[in-house]
């Protein structure tokens, strides 16, 4: 039995012949040549491709946010159940708020504790920006001027502990998953897509921003959970992608199959062509995942190029695609990034390349599709319009200055701003195929006339005391009460 390679050879009286190696030796050995051909004409990033604890983690944040701190800054979302921060970084020409008409988008790693790879590549990938912008590379500083990005590297700081007290060689598939409280994360947030399915043949029903029930508010919450939710109600985030481990595969909402009885059954959102286009924009860029067609991982799931519709692949409740996508205007996808939960040190650096292209193809992608601004005859920008589609029934609301982003797919598509106490304006527009940037569509809406319902008597008139019994049921009331009215 060969020697564990942490242990020193020579102190150990051990030789090769008895087994004795290092199996980070031939990656050291790479990176020592490749550092040595470094040409000072030719500067480039330098990454060290190691695990890190909590400390170490938080430790490189803060030093690249300072590195890079025209154009980057750490904030804390919340605490863990034990403590410890949720620590984000994010990228921009102005840090520190939203800008008018830049989108916002945001990278959620080992949600699962013992899903490390994501939490790694986020931290590589923090770095990977902030250097490679100081270098000049125009590619990225094109990316953060135009961007916001918001990358959370642990979503889980407490399982990470537990996980990485094992070891990658020792670590099953479930220590360290759940946090301090034992809850599963992803099947934490509430759910919202029960009572989609629920109420989605009202006709009056909304099917986006969909509030959160009081009565989840009775159940175990995570402090992990209730600070996410409360960072992605506060920032308008266009789309997402959760990092996860255990498969090589893109799942998409809804995570929740429609049917209780038949999981594994095919439930489409009514962005269904959006997701998919953001899942093979990942999945095509990555090295090996669009060539995933066959068994991996023991697993025998329907795909498409790597590519799946989440309760296709298994069906669960309370998952934070789902949540993202019906209480917010975010779009997130999962990424399942390799069969290894927790890869050995030297797969690191081949696993980075693998994904880079994929990470920052994924961010790109935020620009494609509808923006603009939605504003009154004054001028100002109004807050909380919503921007539809025809033939989607999920609307997008306005921002703070009343900007917007819609993800949409090529075509010719009937937009329509709304708002409360504006008359309802529409535009057709044109998308081409591989537009590299978003069409720009603003709206002016006009501040209507005093409503007054059909039947309802003079304007102003106070209406009856059983008006509400019909307009909260979504129908209208019977012609003979209107006329006694």
């Amino acid at each position: 039995m060969a020697w564990p390679y942490f242990l020193d050879c020579d102190r150990f009286f051990a030789g090769e012949q008895e087994g004795c190696h290092d199996p980070l030796a031939p990656l050291r050995a790479r990176q020592e040549v490749a550092f040595s051909n470094l040409s000072p004409d030719e500067p480039s990033t330098i990454i060290q491709f190691t695990y890190h604890s909590n400390a170490q983690m938080y430790s490189v944040l803060k030093r690249t946010a300072a590195k890079c701190s025209h154009i980057s800054r750490t904030y804390s979302i919340g605490r863990s159940t034990e403590g410890k921060d949720l620590l984000a970084i994010e990228f921009t020409d102005n840090p520190g708020g939203h800008e008018l008409l830049e989108p916002e988008i945001k990278l959620v790693g080992n949600m699962h504790g013992n899903e490390v790879l994501g939490r790694q590549l986020l931290l590589y990938l923090a770095q990977y920006l902030c250097s490679e912008y100081l270098l000049g590379n125009q590619r990225i500083q094109t990316l953060v001027n135009t961007t916001r990005i918001h990358i959370l590297a642990s979503m889980n700081p407490d399982g990470y502990e537990l996980a990485a007290a094992e070891g990658h060689e020792l670590n099953g598939w479930t220590v360290g998953r759940t946090n301090a409280q034992n809850l599963d994360l992803n099947r934490n947030f509430p759910d919202l897509t029960s009572i989609l399915y629920r109420n989605r043949r009202i006709k009056r029903f909304r099917t986006d921003h969909i509030p959160i029930p009081d009565s989840y508010w009775f159940g175990k919450v995570a402090s992990e959970t209730y600070a996410v939710m409360k960072w992605i109600r506060s920032v308008p985030f266009v789309q997402s992608a959760s990092l996860h481990g255990g498969e090589l595969v893109i799942s998409y909402p809804f995570d929740f199959s429609r049917h209780l009885h038949e999981e594994r059954m095919f439930s489409p959102t009514p962005d269904e062509q959006a997701f998919k286009q953001l899942a093979r924009t990942y999945a095509d860029s990555h090295a090996s995942m669009a060539d995933n067609n066959t068994e991996r991982c023991g697993a025998s799931f329907i795909r498409s190029g790597g590519i799946i519709n989440g309760a296709l692949w298994y069906s669960f409740p309370g998952g934070m695609s789902d949540f993202n996508y019906l209480h917010t205007n975010c779009l997130e996808i999962t990424v399942e990034l390799g069969c290894d939960k927790f890869p050995s040190e030297e797969e690191l650096y081949p696993e980075w390349l693998r994904n880079k292209e994929a990470l920052l193809s994924f961010m790109e992608s935020v620009h494609r599709g509808i923006k603009g601004v939605v504003k009154d005859e004054e001028g100002y920008g109004i807050k909380g319009a919503s921007i539809s589609v025809r033939g989607i029934r999920k609307d997008v609301t306005t921002a703070e200055e009343g900007d917007y982003w819609r993800l949409m797919n090529s075509g010719t598509h009937i937009i329509t701003a709304s708002a409360k106490g504006y008359s309802k304006v529409s535009k057709r527009i044109y998308l081409p195929a591989h537009m590299e940037k978003a069409g720009r569509v603003n709206f002016v809406l006009k501040k209507d006339q005093e409503p007054r319902e059909p039947g309802m008597g003079a304007e102003g008139q106070e209406k009856p005391w059983w008006w509400n019994y019909f307009t909260q049921a979504g129908v209208s009331a019977p012609t003979w009460l209107l006329r006694n009215f």
